[in-house]
């Protein structure tokens, strides 16, 4: 294969992956589910709810902690399911990737 061809190959995957990633949503959530994201592929946090109960103005500290904590693992995960679409489209993992 050609260099060209191989470089239009490489873009159109990527293309294809960027597409899946800004379609996909993962949801993470800490606290016993009283804190939830909700984050697409690309790990950009679309939706955060969270319940009243959790809400204490004199622990603000918790609430972050708990804010902090379910944006992270939605992250995480968004990254997993990128590592894993990207190998199906790939058929290989791409180690390093994300």
């Amino acid at each position: 294969m050609k260099q060209a061809d191989l470089i239009k190959k490489a873009q159109e995957i990527q293309n294809k992956l960027a597409e899946v990633m800004a379609q996909t949503r993962v949801e993470a959530s800490s606290g016993g589910g009283m804190v939830t994201a909700v984050s697409d592929g690309n790990g950009t946090v679309h939706e955060l709810r969270i319940e009243e109960e959790v809400i204490d103005p004199s622990d603000k500290t918790m609430l972050q902690d708990l804010v902090m904590a379910a944006v992270n693992e939605a992250r995480r995960k968004a990254q997993e399911e990128a590592r894993t679409q990207a190998k199906k489209i790939v058929g290989i993992p791409l180690p390093g990737l994300f």
